[in-house]
């Protein structure tokens, strides 16, 4: 997918190279707040509960942390990085073994790290920069092991390899078969024993299959999912004694229903459903038995999380911590002996907040927000609402509104506002509910923000999904112009002031917004957006290759002269002559979904027809802005940038660049501040 893992008032006066905060305005937010590097984040519990882990910053550069329980202030840093930083990090069994994924650059080739937290010994599991490596498994009957895939041999399809956490040794469990009956490989469903229970494979017409490994090397059919199901039906994982699969399943449905599977019948049992969202496929969203692997409770998120019990063993549990704290939460972690958990809690107008549960006590011990300097500032509400399309469709959406406009944080302000159109990811990902801190730069600067979940966004029923197929540029932009007219009509936005910006596939969506109805919009920022589709489609990198089928029937087929003239008819590329707005494009130069080439081919296509765009590439960043460096240079152009095109307020670019890779090839906009920052960078 192209996801990515990234508010004017009427008094506000904003001058170049700075701004002004009237009498009774809300003070500005630095940008180092709210884009920096959290205080601590990601929280875990050991499974056998000496340790809490977290990830916190060590010379400005994110690194895990390790504290025993009870005990954090002992805390202290167990790696060393000192680039990009350390994003994602979990525990093993093995007692006392982190493990964590780390890439170079952004070129997603992730690397598999193990940490002994007694000895500091850091151990590259594979070392191979070239090659992406992926988890599969970890299991407490070879608590000193990993199931790993390993894309060596062949980039387009990993391999399934144990790998040994302290000593790195490994051996090869399966080969990739690469293709069964001429259906591409997708990946592999793997169980506690560390065996290959299934292959999933891809089929031609954007559905999947799944076989039985058997004897001989072949594989049996076991089951098979049409393309309008794909997105919604999963395998999530097994119970301890294998026999019983949980997964989620859309067939004969809309939403999609978590399901108690028996491998053998394939007898289902309906565990837990909703009218409006479907069943979470991830275990974030599942609430699962340490040594069982039951699934005892469920979170549903249509416009926010709704847990929905399913084991009586911990409904006191989860009434207890709906008690703690005003947000969602999470459980992120539990001890083998289920007597304590690690728990977040995501506010929409504060830090998230960490948590250790005792379940024995029934108490929950405050451990830390993740941002302390953004516990007493002036943060606003994120308010779901419902918009409905021109076509019917219900579409979720949030709004968040700056306080001067909006003092009593109601979702209704007192006066229309400029707006800003941010559009997710994906496409099939979808906004949440929660802190957003690109939601509260903008509300803060007095721009409205509505965030749409367009139709083929994701945890809303297939046939939400299947809406999407083929409407990139389509019937997906309609609903996020349903979504801006309804902000007009409702006295949210001005009508002459409204931007659209996003990542990714909002990155497209910004380019579409300014070629396919270039009235609409004042301005737009694209980050690592594609601009040709036919283009985007012939660079993908090689371990999608089974995800094409997926791409030719939800996008466009590519592979045809007929699909080729449809796909450049939705591409932005073909209609550059009708940008007359301004733009500003960010790029990642190591980018393996959106390649650089994508943001090249518009920005050169604009300068041949002398439309203005200012582009700015950051040559150690992939697929948006991990850095903070990056990402601090980024949002003081855009803050600048919007300032200049609705009216609202900014903080002076100043040293914003200061460590950043930032390059600007070209600057055609005259952003306020822009030369002269840059004419400082070293």
């Amino acid at each position: 997918m192209l996801r990515m893992s990234l508010r004017a008032t009427a008094v506000a006066i904003t001058l170049l190279g700075g701004s002004h905060t009237l009498a009774g305005q809300t003070p500005l937010i630095p940008r180092q707040v709210l884009f920096g590097n959290p205080d601590k984040a990601q929280t875990r519990i050991s499974p056998d509960g000496q340790y809490i882990s977290y990830l916190a910053p060590v010379d400005g550069v994110l690194n895990v942390w390790v504290a025993p329980v009870g005990q954090i202030e002992q805390a202290r840093p167990v790696t060393s990085d000192k680039t990009r930083g350390i994003i994602q990090h979990r525990w093993s069994y093995s007692p006392g073994i982190l493990v964590y994924l780390q890439d170079q650059g952004g070129d997603e080739n992730f690397q598999v790290y193990s940490v002994d937290v007694k000895t500091g010994q850091v151990k590259n599991l594979i070392d191979n920069p070239k090659v992406r490596e992926q988890i599969l498994e970890s299991s407490k009957q070879s608590p000193d092991e990993l199931l790993v895939g390993i894309n060596d041999r062949n980039p387009s399809y990993h391999d399934v390899w144990k790998v040994n956490l302290k000593t790195g040794e490994k051996s090869l469990q399966m080969p990739n078969p690469e293709q069964i009956n001429g259906e591409k490989v997708a990946g592999f469903v793997t169980d506690d024993q560390f065996n290959v229970r299934f292959v999933a494979t891809a089929t031609d017409t954007g559905g999947s299959s799944l076989y039985l490994p058997a004897a001989g090397g072949k594989f049996e059919l076991y089951d098979q999912v049409d393309m309008e199901d794909s997105v919604n039906t999963d395998i999530i994982g097994f119970d301890a004694t294998g026999e019983i699969a949980y997964i989620t399943d859309s067939r004969g449905r809309n939403t999609a229903g978590l399901y108690a599977m028996n491998v053998k019948t394939k007898e289902k049992t309906l565990l837990a459903e909703h009218p409006h969202a479907d069943a979470p496929a991830s275990a974030m969203g599942l609430l699962i038995h340490p040594t069982t692997h039951a699934v005892q409770a469920v979170a549903f998120n249509y416009k926010r999380a709704e847990w929905k019990v399913l084991d009586p063993a911990v409904q006191p549990d989860i009434d207890y911590l709906k008690t703690v704290a005003d947000g969602d939460f999470q459980i992120t972690a539990r001890t083998n002996d289920d007597t304590k958990w690690s728990v977040s809690y995501i506010m929409d107008n504060g830090p998230a907040r960490y948590y250790i549960y005792d379940r024995v006590k029934k108490q929950a011990e405050y451990l830390f927000s993740n941002r302390k300097d953004l516990e007493n500032l002036p943060l606003a509400r994120m308010h779901p609402v419902i918009v409905k399309s021109r076509d019917g469709l219900d579409l979720v959406c949030y709004l968040t509104l700056p306080l001067d406009a909006d003092s009593d944080q109601d979702g209704r302000p007192e006066r229309p506002v400029p707006m800003v159109l941010d559009v997710h990811g994906g496409p099939w990902a979808r906004d949440t509910w929660g802190f957003n801190p690109e939601a509260q730069l903008l509300a803060n600067r007095g721009y409205a923000v509505m965030q749409v979940n367009y139709r083929g966004s994701t945890g809303f029923g297939k046939n939400f999904v299947n809406a999407g197929n083929r409407e990139w540029a389509g019937k997906m932009h309609d609903d996020l112009i349903d979504a801006v007219n309804w902000a007009i009509e409702n006295n949210i936005a001005q009508k002459d002031k409204v931007a659209i910006m996003g990542g990714s596939y909002g990155g497209y969506a910004t380019l579409v917004g300014l070629t396919f109805t270039p009235d609409v919009f004042a301005c737009g920022v694209d980050i690592v957006g594609p601009s040709n589709i036919n283009t985007l489609l012939s660079r993908i990198p090689p371990y999608w290759a089974a995800g094409v089928a997926t791409w030719r029937a939800r996008v466009g087929d590519i592979s045809t002269e007929e699909g080729r003239k449809f796909l450049e008819s939705r591409s932005p590329l073909t209609f550059v002559d009708r940008i007359k707005k301004p733009l500003l494009i960010g790029q990642g130069a190591n980018d393996p979904r959106v390649k650089q080439a994508e943001a090249d081919q518009i920005v050169k296509a604009m300068n041949e027809k002398n439309i203005p765009v200012t582009y700015v590439l950051y040559p150690d960043e992939g697929h948006g802005f991990q850095r903070p460096e990056n990402r601090m240079s980024f949002y003081a152009i855009t803050e600048s940038f919007l300032a200049q095109n609705l009216g609202g307020r900014a903080e002076p670019i100043g040293d914003a660049f200061h460590g950043s890779s930032i390059k600007v090839p070209v600057d055609t906009g005259n952003i306020p501040g822009l030369k002269e920052a840059l004419s400082t960078t070293k």
